[in-house]
């Protein structure tokens, strides 16, 4: 009985201090053992699914503290790696750093010195373009001597020949029997019966050029009269002129006054212009040394050059017309020339 009284005693006493709930809900109580004495069976399988819910919720937690200590311990162990890792890369930069930074000054002493060399060489290219600015100038007079120089020999030359004849034509060994001075006294005698008896007219020498004969030469050598004077000379060529067709014992020859070989160039490069004006009736003379002389809208003109040719021609249009063919044959010639050169 006391047992009962106590039990419903502490029935009552429960109905007083507790309260219906949900399980999950219900606090974690401290009971006394008492207390758990008094408890009724239903309230103890409560008591113990409680204890159990909670058992189950701490080790849910305690799993889940496990396992983000172990999440905790792979972010700290990826950490200490990424940390490591840093520090090696950090240690990489900083050895790149370094050889990039040798590399620099390297390269800054490698530039200074070819910046050195770079001037050394500029100066003794400038030496070297002073010094071949200097050849030049002395090659450029030099030239201009040695033109000058071969025109005063040149003018010695043609001097030297001024009183000269030069025959062409005539056949080798013809002069075996009178002597070239005899074929000469016969050549005007044929042609210029009035010359021939004149006694001023006076052979200083004759001789042919070049001295010895070739045998594979078709043409034979011309014949060079040398006489007495220039006046003698030029009535002599000027009867040739008027006469035009000269001839010794009946075959044709020529008589032309006898120049250097410079001066006979010169006057050949007016051959082809020559015989153009001839062919139009312009009346084309190469006078000394070589310069062109023709008639032209009955006024004579005269060049001693190509170019002062040309730049006339291009004023006058019937004559251009006229020389056009020749002059872009003679320009064409000089540009081949030029390009050989």
């Amino acid at each position: 009985m006391p047992n009962n009284k106590r039990k419903n005693r502490g029935n009552k006493n429960k109905e007083v201090t507790m309260t219906p709930s949900n399980e999950k809900d219900t606090p974690i109580q401290d009971y006394e053992d008492d207390d758990i004495e008094e408890m009724q069976e239903a309230d103890l399988k409560k008591l113990i699914r409680t204890l159990r819910s909670s058992q189950k919720q701490i080790l849910e937690l305690h799993k889940s503290l496990m396992d983000k200590i172990e999440n905790l311990s792979r972010e700290n162990e990826i950490l200490r790696r990424n940390q490591n890792e840093t520090k090696q890369l950090v240690q990489q930069e900083t050895v790149i750093v370094t050889e990039v930074k040798n590399s620099i000054d390297q390269m800054k002493n490698t530039i200074e010195s070819l910046t050195n060399r770079m001037g050394e060489a500029e100066e003794r290219i400038s030496d070297l373009e002073d010094r071949e600015q200097e050849r030049i100038q002395s090659d450029q007079r030099k030239e201009e001597e040695i033109r000058n120089l071969k025109h005063i020999v040149r003018n010695l030359q043609d001097t030297i020949k001024k009183p000269n004849i030069r025959v062409l034509g005539v056949p080798e060994g013809m002069e075996r029997e009178k002597g070239l001075e005899g074929l000469f006294s016969e050549i005007l005698a044929e042609n210029f019966p009035g010359l021939e008896k004149d006694r001023e007219i006076l052979v200083q020498e004759a001789h042919r050029t070049p001295n010895k004969h070739d045998q594979k030469r078709s043409s034979p050598r011309h014949v060079v009269i040398k006489l007495s004077t220039v006046k003698h000379k030029e009535k002599i060529l000027k009867c040739a002129r008027e006469k035009r067709q000269i001839t010794l014992r009946g075959s044709p020859i020529r008589l032309t006054a006898d120049f250097s070989s410079e001066t006979l160039k010169a006057r050949r490069e007016w051959r082809d212009i020559a015989q153009v004006l001839r062919e139009n009736n312009c009346q084309p003379r190469i006078l000394y040394p070589a310069k062109l002389s023709f008639v032209n809208e009955g006024e004579i003109k005269t060049f001693h050059c190509k170019q002062k040719l040309k730049e006339f021609v291009a004023t006058r249009p019937a004559l251009q017309q006229m020389l056009k063919d020749v002059l872009h044959t003679e320009t064409q010639k000089h540009g081949h020339q030029y390009e050989r050169r």
